[in-house]
């Protein structure tokens, strides 16, 4: 999720200064899964790994006022949009920053607490923050994260996915997908 998230900040800001408002459900889609995803850290992934991991808790304190931080940010970029795209430009790059220094302060302090977890134990936590998403965020999730991923890591990602959600996922909502990206890819 956080490579989508990297490349969609950087595919906002490459389309900020010649917003026409077209990009705006991408936005709006955008927007909804990282606010799902920092939330289902907060209220499912966090409260795991501090049970699983008692050294995670001072950590988890520090990665929940991030996800404030990249609040005001989404909510700047929100504003600009809502105005024409007025200020979208210093709001965009003001919402990459915020988002790749929280990511890497994230994956500096989640991953080596996955490590010591070992992978059955994370994918354990990480089925529930999954099966908290909203169901407009679930149909959102296979088709973004897939966009544009190694292939490598596209196939072990789609081998977790059951097959019939699989196939859906590559065809009728890939097809939703795409649709948005018509709006902010030129």
């Amino acid at each position: 999720m956080h490579i989508a998230m990297r490349r969609d900040a950087g595919r906002l800001r490459t389309a900020a200064p010649a917003w026409n408002g077209a990009g705006t459900p991408w936005w709006q889609q955008l927007r909804e899964t990282i606010e799902w995803h920092h939330t289902s850290e907060d209220d499912v992934l966090w409260p795991g790994l501090r049970h699983r991991d008692p050294d995670f808790d001072a950590q988890a304190r520090e990665l929940h006022d991030d996800h404030e931080e990249l609040d005001a940010a989404m909510h700047a970029v929100s504003t600009a949009i809502a105005h024409r795209g007025d200020g979208l430009v210093r709001a965009a790059q003001t919402f990459e920053g915020v988002l790749r220094d929280h990511l890497r302060d994230e994956e500096r302090i989640v991953f080596p607490v996955f490590e010591r977890l070992g992978e059955r134990a994370y994918l354990a936590e990480e089925r529930k923050v999954v099966s908290s998403a909203p169901m407009r965020v679930m149909t959102h999730l296979q088709p973004w994260m897939f966009d544009q991923a190694p292939r490598r890591s596209v196939a072990h990602v789609a081998a977790t996915i059951p097959p019939p959600v699989r196939l859906i996922g590559s065809t009728l909502l890939q097809r939703r997908y795409t649709r948005t990206l018509k709006g902010i890819l030129k």
